[in-house]
């Protein structure tokens, strides 16, 4: 049977002109947003995290199965490993897997192997995607568009971090399942990225970026 829960849906008496003004503002706010290389050491309080969390868990996902999973680590030992074990990964990258057209790509960016912000940062949030669910009956339980459900939430989760205050920077070294070993995640979660979080440094610089307009990234047809 199927229960409808209608309190939580827009209300219907905004008006038009609200519902653009709350749209352009919300553009704005995100338009500031940008990823940050050079992270602060100053603590963020775990409910701040939490709170964050929670509004990526208000995704929608394939069949409501919410295959998202996110552990944030803020244990500086804990914070090492991972940083050794990318940074390994990332070396790999580096000097033997990336074609030259895409370490030209990133050399506008600056970005090298060595990861400092991995322990300087106060947290990271490793997000993982449940391929398959727990074993009912001695048989795997398939999950629906798994991937692209927690691409979803972890937008949320960005926006969400950025609307607390907080810088974030999305980390993908590849592979990543060393994110398993030292995280004691099972073998049915796959790491989708590394999200680190944190404030920027005093005086932090940040590439400067073009943004498409409207125009080149949408087509309405009416």
């Amino acid at each position: 049977m199927k229960t409808l829960i209608t309190t939580l849906l827009p209300k219907n008496e905004i008006l038009d002109g609200e519902r653009l003004a709350r749209a352009r503002m919300f553009t704005d706010e995100m338009a500031t947003r940008r990823t940050v290389r050079d992270f602060s050491s100053v603590a963020v309080p775990r409910d701040v995290i939490e709170a964050c969390i929670n509004t990526a868990g208000t995704a929608p996902s394939g069949a409501n199965q919410q295959p998202w999973r996110f552990v944030a680590v803020s244990n500086p030992a804990v914070k090492k490993r991972i940083r050794e074990a990318a940074e390994i990964e990332e070396r790999e990258f580096y000097e033997h897997r990336a074609p030259d057209e895409w370490l030209q790509a990133l050399a506008q960016l600056g970005t090298d192997e060595k990861k400092p912000f991995l322990e300087i940062a106060p947290w990271l949030i490793a997000v993982f995607y449940e391929r398959t669910g727990p074993e009912v009956d001695g048989h795997k339980a398939k999950r629906y568009y798994p991937h692209e459900s927690t691409g979803i939430a972890t937008g949320l989760l960005i926006a969400a971090l950025h609307r607390a205050g907080l810088a974030t920077l999305t980390h993908t070294p590849s592979p990543m399942a060393f994110l398993n070993d030292i995280l004691g995640r099972p073998k049915n979660e796959v790491p989708y990225l590394l999200l680190v979080v944190g404030l920027p440094t005093n005086g932090c610089r940040v590439p400067d970026i073009h943004r498409m307009p409207l125009s080149e990234i949408a087509t309405f047809i009416e």
